[in-house]
């Protein structure tokens, strides 16, 4: 995937804070951004499907994006402006909605989903800053994503 791209699509989670992989809903959806328009069925059949690969792979190695099921139980992108606010709000969530997920390459070349339960991936700063939102700017914060 070009580096250009790849800044595109890190760039659009930032923008946006909370942005789907390639499923439907509240938030706008990567797939469909690097597609340039909307996708029906799998993108993995879509003439753009490598290039949306590349992106999600991208979005899943970046350090300033977590990797969860916050949105309908679909592989959500959080950047990592708006930790604090997950946190702040973590009561209003189920545990599973705010694991993070990582893909592990194991040894004989297979994926692995490996995740890790709430809030073992919150670091103090994270927890710091949340301390410091009140409900209502985290709310805000988060928008449709917890409409």
């Amino acid at each position: 995937m070009a580096r250009t791209a790849t800044i595109d699509a890190l760039a659009f989670v930032a923008e946006h804070g909370v942005v789907l992989e390639s499923a439907r809903g509240p938030v706008p959806n990567l797939a469909e951004l690097i597609a340039g328009e909307p996708i029906r069925g799998s993108w993995w059949g879509h003439p753009r499907g490598n290039a949306i690969h590349n992106a999600t792979c991208a979005m899943r190695d970046s350090p300033d994006v977590l990797v969860c099921r916050l949105v309908g139980g679909k592989i959500t992108y959080v950047h990592r402006r708006l930790w604090p606010a997950l946190v702040r709000l973590a009561s209003q969530f189920k545990p599973a909605q705010l694991a993070a997920i990582r893909e592990e390459h194991t040894a004989s070349g297979k994926h692995r989903i490996v995740t890790t339960a709430f809030p073992r991936w919150v670091t103090p700063e994270i927890r710091a800053a949340a301390a410091r939102l009140s409900e209502e700017a985290a709310k805000e914060s988060l928008g449709a994503a917890i409409s």
